[in-house]
C-alpha cells in the first residue's frame, strides 16, 4: 500500500509517496523551501507544489509544527501566527483539489513511525521521540500508545523555552561546538527524564545523521538513548501512515499489492465520504509496536 506523506518544517516542506509494508519512501523526496511569512495560504501552496510534483491523486497525510486537534492548528511556535486557530486540513483539502487529508503534529507523525519501523519497534514502557531542527519536537509513548500533541519543546530550560537553548537551530545561529550543544541536550534530556521516567529517547530530526558527534558526549541519563532509524524522513512515514489509519482503519496488510504511484493499491474499508480531519483518534492506535 502507497500513501502520500508531506512533512512541515520551519526551513522546509518535503514529501513523497510511502510504502506502508516496508516503511520506507517509494521515491526520492522532493522539497520545497518553507515561505517566509510562512502563512497557512503560502505554506498550502508549497505543499500543493509537492504534491504535484509527483502527480499524487490519492489521501495525503501532512504533519504541522505545533498542536493540532480536530484539523485545526492550535499553536505556532514556528511558523506565522495567522496559523493559530486554522482550519488547516480544510484549506489544504480545498488546495489538493478536494483529496482526503489528514493533519497531525509533526513530531506525533516521527514517532509514530519510528515506532512502527524504527527504533522504537517493539520496546515496551515509556518511549520519547525527540525531533531536533528549527525547535524540538516531542513524541511520548507508553507500551506503543501514544499521548498526542505534548511539545515538550516548549518546557523551561534555564528560563526559556527549551527549543531556544537546544535545538538545532540554535547550535547554528550560536555557532556552538558539538560539545557546548551536547551539554545543552544533556540538561533538556535530563529535565524530561526527571518529568517521565523513559526507558527509551529516540533523538530525531536531520542532526541524527550526525548521531555520532554528540550522542557519546551527553552523559548522566539513565534512559538509553539512541539515533532514529529514519532519521529525517520518518515524519513523511508517519504523515502517510495517519492517512491510511484515518481512511482505512487499521494498518495496511501485507497481502495487499502496491499500485502505481498516485493510485491507492485497492478500495481500503473504512468511512467512503470526507476522511476525518484529526489524527488524534485514529493513528494513536497504530504504532501498537508493542505486540
Amino acid at each position: 500500500m502507497r500513501v502520500f506523506g508531506v512533512d512541515i518544517g520551519g526551513s522546509g516542506i518535503k514529501g513523497a509517496p510511502v510504502d506502508l509494508e516496508r516503511g520506507d519512501l517509494v521515491d526520492e523526496r522532493h522539497k520545497v523551501l518553507t515561505p517566509h511569512p510562512a502563512t497557512p495560504e503560502a505554506v498550502a501552496d508549497g505543499v500543493r507544489e509537492v504534491v504535484a510534483h509527483f502527480g499524487w491523486t490519492g489521501p495525503v497525510g501532512v504533519t504541522f509544527p505545533g498542536v493540532v486537534t480536530g484539523g485545526i492548528t492550535r499553536t505556532a511556535a514556528n511558523v506565522d501566527k495567522r496559523w493559530i486557530g486554522t482550519d488547516a486540513a480544510a484549506l489544504l483539502t480545498d488546495r489538493l483539489g478536494g483529496r482526503p487529508v489528514i493533519l497531525l503534529n509533526d513530531a506525533d507523525a516521527a514517532g509514530l513511525a519510528e515506532m512502527r519501523f524504527g527504533a522504537g519497534r517493539g520496546r515496551t514502557g515509556t518511549v520519547i521521540v525527540l525531533t531536533l531542527g528549527t525547535g524540538i519536537g516531542s513524541a511520548v509513548f507508553t507500551d506503543g500508545r501514544l499521548l498526542a500533541n505534548t511539545e515538550l519543546g516548549h518546557l523551561e530550560l534555564n528560563g526559556h523555552d527549551a527549543e531556544k537553548r537546544a535545538s538545532t537551530k540554535v547550535k547554528e545561529d550560536e555557532d556552538l561546538s558539538w560539545q557546548r550543544w551536547a551539554r545543552r541536550v544533556q540538561k533538556y534530556l535530563a529535565h524530561v527524564e526527571m518529568l517521565f521516567s523513559p526507558e527509551l529517547f529516540v533523538i530525531g530530526g536531520g542532526v541524527s545523521r550526525k548521531a555520532e558527534k554528540f550522542l557519546p558526549l551527553i552523559e548522566g541519563i539513565r534512559a538509553e538513548i539512541v539515533p532514529a532509524q529514519l532519521q529525517n524522513n520518518a515524519g513523511i512515514v508517519g504523515a502517510a501512515m495517519a492517512a491510511y489509519a484515518a481512511r482505512a482503519g487499521a494498518p495496511p496488510a501485507a497481502a495487499v499489492a502496491p499500485a502505481g504511484p498516485g493510485q491507492p493499491s485497492a478500495p481500503p474499508p473504512g468511512p467512503p465520504a470526507r476522511a476525518p480531519r484529526s489524527a488524534v483518534a485514529s493513528p494513536v492506535g497504530w504504532p501498537d509496536a508493542a505486540r
